[in-house]
């Protein structure tokens, strides 16, 4: 597999320097590469914004020490590190496991006053649904720098995950999306340790968790992408988004499938990796969670 990590850090260092008005410009250059691997409708500026990235219309002082600390704690080499690494590991786990041909990484500051990315979130989050392509958005804070590799290997398993397990938008269920996110973060200890995980899966906790565990366990089996975002991400998310919220603790959705996945590999004895081929229907069953037919 070859692994591209655009150097994205030096890009935006550039563009930081630019006059306000060439910016925006700048910043489509940037992102034109998986703009054509991922078509969506409006600005990418707009969606830029939208989505918690960096502002391209306003000088803000914080931006040129945030992009030279990416620069200099050399994020983008620490990536590719580490999505090689993730690599190895799976295919002596699973000899013969598929992924992509091609995978392509673009990490992108965050803007630090969005809320959602800065509390909800925790500082950073990746997207890797779009075969090839993986898409990191960070405020490379004390207690996120660190992490923004791990976060690669996190969206890097659902990537070579969907290369061999089916993800239909249409019947993809509540429990599959949730069963991905646990065995992501899963992964990501078994490769680096328990430091290495994001914070998602431990932003719900006490009742509140086991009420956020009977809920998402009982819909399991509700298909389709238009109602899975809403039992994995929360509330505050679908309210961003315009969806309807389904009464979700913010992130439940990864702790809900953590503690299915560890169920899972104590009753299996199978290791995260070798897990990945799993269907979540299996990795429900194994956990004692009731799926229906």
């Amino acid at each position: 597999m070859e692994i591209i990590v655009h150097d994205t850090p030096r890009a935006m260092l550039e563009l930081a320097g630019l006059p306000l008005d060439r910016r925006p410009d700048a910043l489509r250059g940037m992102l034109a590469p998986m703009r054509q691997a991922v078509p969506v409708p409006g600005d990418i500026v707009d969606i830029h914004h939208g989505g918690g990235g960096f502002r391209v219309d306003r000088d803000d002082d914080r931006y040129l020490p945030a992009l030279r600390r990416l620069v200099e704690e050399d994020v983008r080499g620490r990536i590719g590190d580490a999505l090689a690494a993730a690599w190895k590991r799976l295919g002596d786990a699973v000899p013969g496991i598929s992924g992509p041909e091609s995978l392509q990484v673009m990490l992108v500051l965050g803007d630090p006053d969005d809320e959602y990315l800065t509390t909800t979130v925790g500082g950073y989050y990746g997207m890797g649904a779009t075969p090839g392509w993986l898409y990191l958005l960070a405020w490379p804070a004390d207690d996120v720098i660190g992490r923004i590799a791990h976060c690669a290997v996190h969206e890097f398993h659902h990537q070579v995950r969907y290369h061999n397990v089916e993800w239909d938008p249409r019947t993809v269920t509540v429990g599959e999306h949730v069963v991905s996110e646990g065995l992501a973060e899963a992964f990501v200890r078994e490769l680096s340790g328990p430091e290495a995980m994001g914070p998602w899966a431990g932003m719900v906790t006490g009742a509140e968790f086991d009420r956020a565990y009977e809920k998402i366990t009982a819909h399991v089996g509700l298909a389709g992408m238009r109602h899975t975002p809403a039992y994995v991400l929360g509330d505050a998310a679908m309210r961003r988004f315009g969806q309807e919220p389904a009464g979700v603790p913010d992130m439940a959705g990864y702790g809900v499938g953590l503690r299915i996945v560890d169920a899972h590999l104590a009753a299996s004895g199978l290791t995260a990796a070798e897990s990945t081929v799993l269907a979540g229907a299996d990795i429900l069953r194994n956990a004692g969670v009731a799926v229906p037919a």
